[in-house]
């Protein structure tokens, strides 16, 4: 039986091509394109054409019920068929109906204690995966946030870090901690200095969304349009073929903090996204406004950021124990 790329070839480069064209991420593409496939072949590769309302809900409960996927890769499955139906098809989609859902989970998240937070930074090698750690947690930006950084983002004289292109496709700003401003600019010079000798190599482009490229041929090789955190290696642009300097991959920051974590003997899952949750839960604990502390984040709903509040009613913060209001130790 033909897989559905040799069925229709076209209709997966037009999910590449709409995606491009709409300027959504490589990993958006990639992610679209996987479930694109998964859901052609749960249908013995039937075009999607010849599917409706009802093989969606089939394919969706089954990555519920029989899949036992998580509740937001479900939600993720579902974006990329409607993205597939009204973006690539032109279908405008009828009421789905009714899904066996995936089990979303009432947890709340990790926080670190500021001990625990100063003793992960202890463990963490000099470098930029300690920079961007210091970062997350600083700013409560998110790892894909901090990494596609470019350097006018950086405000170091009003103290701000300028989120372009956020999660939902918003922009925001945030605060930029002034102690990292000196290790920060120091990291910056090193940069630029292996941004000025790739240049002379004649790779010292960088990506640029396509609307930036057009109108400002030249932005590419300048300075401020530069990453942050760039990679150590060069690569070959998987949409362009072009080879230059990515951003620094985030499996190789998730890496250095969770070997940071074993050495600083935390027993909690300490990740990179649980330095952001720190943050918040640090400010609430500090006296910050919950709609400030919203808005550094760039969460939309108000609930996702009253999770944070959970989180210290839960962990009795504030709450003295009454055996420490006897005016002896106990025997």
């Amino acid at each position: 039986m033909p897989g559905p790329t040799e069925q229709s070839p076209k209709l997966l480069d037009q999910v590449r091509q709409v995606c491009q064209r709409r300027q959504y991420s490589y990993h958006t593409e990639k992610a679209y394109v996987r479930w694109v496939t998964r859901f052609v072949r749960f249908h013995d590769t039937t075009h999607p054409r010849h599917l409706a309302e009802d093989d969606i809900r089939a394919f969706l409960s089954h990555l519920a019920s029989e899949r036992n996927v998580a509740a937001s890769t479900q939600n993720q499955a579902l974006n990329a068929l409607v993205f597939l139906y009204e973006q690539v098809l032109g279908v405008e989609l009828d009421d789905i109906g009714p899904l066996d859902r995936a089990d979303r989970p009432t947890r709340l998240p990790t926080v670190l204690s500021r001990k625990e937070v100063r003793r992960l930074f202890a463990s963490l090698s000099p470098g930029p995966n300690r920079r961007i750690a210091h970062l997350l947690y600083g700013s409560g930006v998110r790892l894909s946030e901090a990494l596609r950084l470019r350097v006018k983002e950086l405000d170091f004289d009003r103290g701000r870090v300028h989120v372009r292109d956020g999660k939902g496709g918003k922009d925001r700003t945030t605060v930029l901690p002034e102690r990292l401003h000196v290790p920060l600019q120091r990291h910056l010079k090193t940069v630029k200095a292996q941004h000025e000798t790739d240049c002379a190599e004649g790779v010292g482009s960088v990506h640029l969304p396509d609307a930036i490229s057009e109108k400002y041929p030249n932005a590419a090789t300048e300075w401020r349009w530069q990453y942050v955190f760039p990679s150590p290696q060069l690569s070959e642009d998987p949409r362009s073929g072009a080879v230059h300097r990515h951003h620094r991959s985030d499996s190789a920051v998730q890496r250095a903090v969770k070997s940071a974590a074993d050495a600083a003997d935390i027993e909690k899952h300490a990740t990179c996204h649980t330095l952001r949750h720190s943050f918040a839960t640090h400010l609430l604990q500090d006296g910050t406004d919950v709609r400030t502390i919203q808005r550094l984040l760039g969460h939309e709903q108000l609930r996702t950021t009253m999770q944070y509040v959970h989180v210290l009613e839960q962990s009795g913060d504030g709450v003295t124990s009454p055996l420490d209001t006897l005016p002896t130790d106990p025997a």
